[in-house]
């Protein structure tokens, strides 16, 4: 296995990661540091919020677990 399969996961055509790609996601809690907790449809995940306004319930867009955008309102 190549460095670059083993850091993104596989030998994947396309690393999440690396890619220009970026998921919506809903938050699910807030936590300290500028964190929150979020539903990715398949599971829950840690990611950065610090870079947006967001609390529970909005639908953000995640970019190497990064929180880049809000795109919904609270359900």
């Amino acid at each position: 296995m190549t460095e670059r399969e083993s850091y993104c996961g596989g030998d994947e055509a396309v690393c999440i990661t690396c890619s220009d790609s970026a998921v919506a996601v809903r938050i699910r809690e807030l936590l300290p540091g500028g964190l929150a907790i979020v539903d990715t449809g398949e599971g829950l995940e840690e990611v950065s919020v610090a870079l947006v306004s967001a609390g529970p319930g909005d639908v953000v867009l995640v970019h190497a677990k990064e929180a880049i955008a809000i795109v919904g309102e609270p359900a």
